[in-house]
């Protein structure tokens, strides 16, 4: 059962307004399913809209935030939790450890560097936590078609094009979030 969902998307809105729409209904749907969103805590951008849709609609919200970020990003309050982290590293190992799943909305390259590292954290056996691309307006296209060269090029195996569940609707990633069944693991986050 996933409990907490951590999201990765972007610190600016983007240019299409319902990229901010897609945000806002993926944090109701978050607590409208019982789940925590785990996020970068920043109140900008995509980021602050799941952030405040998830928090206002009941679900518990926690934060996470390197020291270097914290007065750029503007931290969102009312958060459940807020962790300042050290750095970037350390950031990311404690979203990968307080989460179940991971669901990538549009976002830039740090969006694009969170989910290629979960990923290659995925293809190194190190979790099979479901990782979900939610790929509105195609924005997600050019990466999927970046992988599939990768592994027609012979330098990843074919089921690592699989490791990403890719979808259209906030409504299908919390349907393939609910399908969903983590099995217990043991912790590796010691090898991240």
């Amino acid at each position: 059962m996933i409990k907490n969902v951590c999201v990765y998307c972007g610190s600016r809105m983007g240019n299409h307004p319902d990229f901010e729409e897609l945000a806002h209904e993926l944090g109701e749907r978050i607590a409208k399913n019982d789940m925590g969103l785990i996020y970068g805590a920043g109140s900008i951008g995509l980021m602050g809209v799941v952030a405040r849709a998830a928090r206002d609609a009941g679900a518990p919200v926690v934060g996470i935030i390197p020291e270097h970020l914290d007065a750029v990003e503007i931290t969102q309050d009312g958060l459940t939790e807020l962790h300042i982290t050290k750095n970037m590293h350390e950031r990311k190992k404690m979203m990968f450890d307080r989460s179940d799943a991971f669901v990538v909305l549009p976002g830039g390259l740090g969006t694009l560097d969170e989910t290629l590292e979960i990923m290659t954290w995925a293809q190194l056996s190190l979790h099979k936590k479901p990782i979900i691309l939610l790929n509105h307006r195609g924005y997600w296209s050019p990466l999927m078609e970046l992988i599939d060269h990768v592994v027609d090029g012979g330098f990843a195996a074919e089921e690592n094009a699989a490791l990403l569940k890719v979808v259209a609707t906030a409504e299908e990633a919390i349907d393939l979030l609910n399908a969903s069944y983590t099995p217990e693991e043991p912790a590796k986050s010691e090898l991240i």
